[in-house]
């Protein structure tokens, strides 16, 4: 995840999340980031940051995402024009992820999607978003309802002690399981604060992202920051946190250059969109991705985990090279894992070097840096799945 230098004064071409006061209070180091202003770590750093997520909890301002809703009775049928994804058998409560695809077949997004019942809730990246909303609007909006939230924020609450936070101060949220969501309402100074509250995140661990106006969202999160087991987290920890957890950032690991069955998102692809399902293809790039499926040898490149054999962090876009120097892939997100203490990236290969246990070498500042090919995540995940 490239990132600029920090900000010394505000930057008035940035747009701020609600919570913008709120990080410069705690001493955020600010960095531009999908055309917003937002926390890269606080004063703690990083490393501590990763740290706790992993122990306790952490809260991560995640507001620059783009919310959306589809509305109307051919919503789910139509969006699922748009993915390889089944939408129109989501149940009313639960989250799936999604691939938005071009003709071809590459990603032009991924993305959360919600049946909320009376409308799909959908989550955009925030780099995306802008095209994403006009991409849907052009392609589905004569048949459903696309309405943005940009009143909305949303905040991330991550760790192994996230629930008993989120039960302390909204107990009726205690039922959900990982990818499902629902209406809620948290107290706060005599006051309910209303929230959709989903259970999933991006870093690997049990959480909640919660969207919430953006006239309340500063409360929410002083609320959240009170709590004990809670502290602040930044995009530097977020970053890292999901590459241990072997989950793909838009813009590096999956693009319009990479299809979902090269980046080993098949999982994302449920069986009735596949060849022989009842409502198979009928998706941008449907007969490339298809054949990618079903014949999984005439693949060229896959996305594969790689831990470096010395102490070396690999960082993209390093070159990976067999051992005759031949040039075979390029390293698309790495760093030294803070919870292993050993640089971990992930990288698109020749297929022919997917395998694990692969030893290829990472060209860094012009040295080799011995690698190997591993399963991810590279640090087990902790779903709460009930």
């Amino acid at each position: 995840m490239p990132l600029e230098p920090g900000l010394t004064a505000p930057d008035e071409n940035l747009l701020r999340t609600p919570l913008y006061e709120l990080h410069l209070s705690l001493g955020a180091r600010m960095v531009p980031f999908a055309g917003y202003a937002m926390p890269v770590q606080y004063p703690a750093g990083l490393i501590a940051e990763h740290r706790h997520t992993r122990k306790a909890a952490s809260l991560f301002d995640v507001s620059h995402m783009g919310q959306l809703r589809l509305v109307g009775p051919d919503a789910a049928a139509a969006l699922e024009t748009l993915m390889p994804v089944d939408v129109v058998d989501l149940a009313v409560g639960k989250q799936r992820y999604g691939l938005l695809l071009d003709d071809a077949g590459g990603i032009l997004d991924d993305l959360m999607v919600v049946n909320r019942g009376e409308d799909l809730f959908v989550v955009v990246n925030g780099a995306c978003k802008a095209a994403d909303i006009a991409h849907i609007q052009h392609r589905i909006g004569a048949r459903c309802q696309v309405i943005p939230m940009p009143e909305r924020a949303l905040l991330a609450l991550q760790g192994p002690q996230a629930a008993a936070v989120l039960h302390r101060l909204c107990r009726s949220a205690s039922p959900l399981v990982f990818m499902t969501g629902g209406s809620f309402h948290v107290r706060h100074g005599g006051q309910d604060i209303p929230c959709y509250i989903t259970r999933s995140g991006y870093t690997g661990e049990d959480g909640f992202e919660i969207s919430v106006h953006a006239s309340q969202a500063e409360a929410l999160a002083h609320l959240l920051l009170a709590q004990p087991e809670v502290m602040p987290a930044g995009l530097g920890a977020r970053n890292s946190l999901r590459l241990e957890a072997g989950l793909c950032l838009y813009g590096n690991d999956i693009d319009t250059n990479t299809t979902p069955v090269e980046a080993g998102l098949n999982w994302a692809i449920q069986k009735v969109r596949r060849t022989g399902g009842a409502r198979a293809g009928r998706f941008p790039g449907a007969a490339r991705v298809l054949a990618q499926l079903d014949d999984p040898a005439s693949l060229t490149k896959r996305r594969v985990g790689l831990v470096a054999l010395e102490r070396i962090p690999v960082r993209e876009p390093a070159e990976l090279q067999d051992a005759s120097g031949q040039r075979v892939g390029t390293v698309t997100s790495g760093l030294l894992s803070p919870t292993l203490d050993q640089p971990v990236a992930m990288a698109y290969v020749a297929a022919q070097w997917a395998a694990e246990g692969t030893r290829l070498n990472a060209i860094v500042r012009g040295k080799p840096v011995p690698m190997e090919v591993v399963a991810m995540p590279f640090v087990p995940t902790h779903y709460h799945r009930g």
